[in-house]
């Protein structure tokens, strides 16, 4: 079977790329978090005015990109690749919040909003 692009298209291939890029964008996050020793509501707080004190998950932003991706046509390579890493970031930070940090350090850390604000 060929896709749109004339190449030989591989069942499932769509979300082990997804999930590829859960892996990698989850050991980048692992990394800044643990090995960086960063924290999102401590050093991203200087958003907090530009976002009314709500924190911005990756999250939410990967399932804007993945629903947003399918507005554009059919078989057009933003289209594969924008729902490919939509839904990857959506992955990686449900699984750095609920499999990751909840184990680790005892509270999911899914913060709503940022402390104080």
């Amino acid at each position: 079977m060929r896709n749109r692009f004339g190449s030989a298209r591989q069942p499932g291939s769509h979300w082990q790329w997804v999930l590829w890029l859960t892996l990698v964008i989850e050991v980048v996050t692992c990394l800044l978090r643990f090995g960086g020793g960063l924290e999102s509501t401590v050093d991203t707080a200087f958003v907090a005015p530009l976002t009314l004190g709500w924190r911005i998950h990756h999250s939410y932003i990967g399932l804007l990109l993945a629903l947003v991706a399918r507005a554009w046509p059919r078989g057009h390579l933003l289209r594969c690749w924008g729902a490919r890493l939509g839904w990857a970031l959506l992955a990686s930070d449900l699984v750095h919040h609920f499999l990751v940090l909840w184990p680790i350090t005892g509270s999911p850390h899914f913060d709503l909003r940022y402390p104080g604000i």
